[in-house]
């Protein structure tokens, strides 16, 4: 996950630093750090933070030629 994916599935989903940091089980200061790319974060952290956007429902795209990106879950419309 790169600082700008971690900014845009942010967006996706309407959570602040705050929640992620919540969610994630880390500091603010790691979230803003990492979005600011002010410093390496650890694998741990950043594994941690895209977890718990994926548990949110967005979802990662690997660089394939496009470049990296996120994009929303499916929804099944099982009801």
């Amino acid at each position: 996950m790169t600082p700008a994916q971690c900014r845009a599935a942010r967006a996706m989903i309407s959570w602040t630093q705050p929640k992620l940091a919540e969610a994630a089980g880390f500091g603010l200061s790691t979230v803003v750090d990492f979005e600011k790319e002010r410093r390496e974060i650890s694998v741990v952290a950043m594994m941690a933070l895209q977890h718990a956007l994926e548990a949110a429902g967005v979802e990662f795209i690997a660089e394939n030629g496009g470049g990296p990106g996120v994009r929303l879950k499916k929804r099944s419309n099982d009801g």
